[in-house]
């Protein structure tokens, strides 16, 4: 290990906070408000697809996607991330962050003008296509995961580190907002431009022909964002830890840092091979690889820690969607199909969306933010899941009581409070800790990893209990879907996935308050080094070892 390095991170973790630390949240935040806009849109415009393309003349109802369609055209997105989270994860600690962390938005906008655009001479093709660009578009947001939450541990003091990258993960809840508000202004413009009656009065004129630019306006919204904030993320240097621990360069992480954070660093020395000899005689305690005895040792109970808990939290989190439904229509938000024109339809849809992304998600987001580096991230992450378990179970052993019509407004309560502590607990906290506890070569490929298996588990929670909490009498399935195990053994199973979720934190180690070097072990303290000066912009000076 270079004694110089340890000046370098020791001034990052010793910075105030300045200005550039909201710039590098905006910057980073904009890319996970690009993705969240991006995976939540299609749930906006399902609906208005199925009126669309398979809509049958004469029937009583207007069309939706059949299951097998309405999977692939939801999940697929959710595939390509996954795949995206292991691939750029790698690549972002073999090439660096900075070089990989435009290539991904470059994919984003890409992808999200080209679904817009998606074409073909039947429903079957333009579905085809569609799901073609949207796995892309899910690849470019995989590798926004691990890149932006690294990026930002490496740039932030070890003071509000876990406040900044929660705040970059909270732009999720704008992203989703911005979806919401979007559908609402395109769907109601196109409505009052071309207003159509509700289905059962005709059939014909409640689908205009206009209604197929609504879902591709919507769609391809979701490239702007991205497009703007392209020119910021080229501007970035690499971060310092990067180039000091894997790269090797002291000295250019040195300038690279006083450039954005306004604090001079000096190295007394220049040669970093001079003083502490070459590579071969370096100590090999620290240069490990992610499939080596010592990396399981060390942190392969982190990694099982980090992985499982992603995993079972997207089971949970996602699931919930399934519910929507029942509150929707209990408390009047959506009416009945044919009830209402396409356009209508939409736009009341999104309206349903953005009033539960604004009551239920952006608060436990902040609330997040907030408290992370007051109260810590493992215990936020415990008390998340237990009140996730609560609130899960809560619902599902007197499930009965809950839909009856007088007793459906504490339904709602208790979903949004499931909300809520999902937020303001582990689905910011497993974005959150795998940033933090892994050593700074493996950082990326390792939150890459916890990440893909959260998808896996939203996959699962998405599309698993959607066939799951079908109900056992076949003739209240949903068309199209075979019996499964009932909404209240859905729920049972969901509260003990919660509760293995508290269980497994454990394995994972608390970081607040501790630099990432004291947590990886990739530096030692009692090092006898030499010193560097650190200039920080108020004019004052102060002494680091290196």
């Amino acid at each position: 290990m270079a004694r110089e390095q340890l000046g370098v991170l020791k001034a990052l973790d010793a910075a105030k906070t300045q200005w550039y630390h909201f710039t590098a949240i905006l910057v980073a935040g904009m890319g996970f408000f690009t993705d969240a806009y991006d995976l939540f849109c299609i749930s906006l415009v399902t609906k208005l697809l199925g009126r669309i393309y398979y809509t049958v003349p004469g029937s009583l109802k207007p069309g939706t996607l059949p299951p097998n369609v309405a999977n692939a055209v939801n999940g697929v997105a959710f595939c390509g991330t996954l795949a995206g989270q292991l691939f750029f994860g790698w690549l972002g600690d073999k090439l660096g962050r900075k070089r990989v962390y435009g290539i991904t938005l470059i994919l984003m906008v890409v992808c999200a003008l080209a679904s817009g655009l998606s074409f073909g001479h039947s429903a079957k093709g333009v579905m085809a296509t569609l799901c073609f660009f949207r796995f892309w578009l899910g690849f470019g947001i995989g590798g926004d995961y691990p890149l932006s939450a690294t990026i930002m541990s490496e740039y932030a003091n070890k003071k509000t580190r876990g406040a900044f990258i929660a705040a970059v993960f909270a732009m999720q809840g704008f992203g989703n907002l911005t979806g919401g508000i979007v559908a609402l202004i395109v769907s109601s413009a196109f409505d009052h431009a071309y207003k159509g009656p509700a289905y059962d009065i005709n059939p014909a004129a409640s689908l205009p022909p206009q209604a197929d630019y609504v879902w591709r306006i919507i769609l391809m919204f979701g490239a702007i964002p991205a497009a703007l904030t392209y020119y910021w993320r080229m501007k970035m240097p690499e971060t310092a830890r990067y180039t000091a621990l894997v790269a090797k360069d002291a000295k250019l992480a040195a300038q690279d840092m006083s450039k954005v954070l306004q604090v001079d660093l000096h190295a007394e020395s220049e040669q970093v091979r001079a003083d502490i000899g070459s590579p071969a005689q370096e100590t090999s305690k620290n240069s490990f690889g992610l499939f080596s005895k010592q990396f399981m040792k060390r942190h392969g109970r982190h990694l099982v820690g980090t992985t499982v808990c992603w995993f079972l939290l997207d089971i949970a989190f996602y699931s919930q969607n399934l519910f929507q439904k029942d509150i929707f229509s209990a408390i009047g938000w959506i009416p009945a199909a044919p009830t209402m024109s396409a356009l209508k339809e939409a736009f009341t849809v999104a309206r349903a969306q953005t009033l539960i992304v604004l009551c239920g998600l952006i608060p436990g987001y902040w609330f997040t933010v907030a408290f992370i580096d007051y109260l810590g991230r493992r215990t936020i992450q415990i008390v998340g899941f237990f009140f996730m378990t609560v609130f899960m179970f809560a619902l599902a052993i007197p499930y009965h009581h809950w839909t009856q019509s007088e007793n459906r407004i504490g339904f709602v309560v208790m979903y949004s409070l499931t909300f809520f502590f999902a937020n303001f607990g582990p689905n910011a906290t497993t974005f959150i800790i795998p940033a933090e506890i892994f050593p700074a070569r493996l950082r990326s490929t390792c939150h890459g990893i916890s990440a893909a298996a959260g998808k896996a588990g939203a996959i699962v929670g998405a599309f698993g209990f959607l066939y799951a909490a079908q109900s056992t009498n076949p003739a209240k399935t949903d068309a199209g879907y075979p019996t499964g195990i009932g909404m209240r053994n859905s729920l049972i199973a969901l509260g003990c996935i919660n509760f293995f979720g508290m269980l497994f934190t454990f394995l994972v180690p608390e970081s607040k308050g501790k630099s990432l070097e004291e947590l990886t072990g990739e530096i030692d303290e009692e090092e006898n080094v030499q010193t560097v000066e650190l200039h920080v912009s108020t004019s004052t000076s102060r002494t680091f070892p290196v």
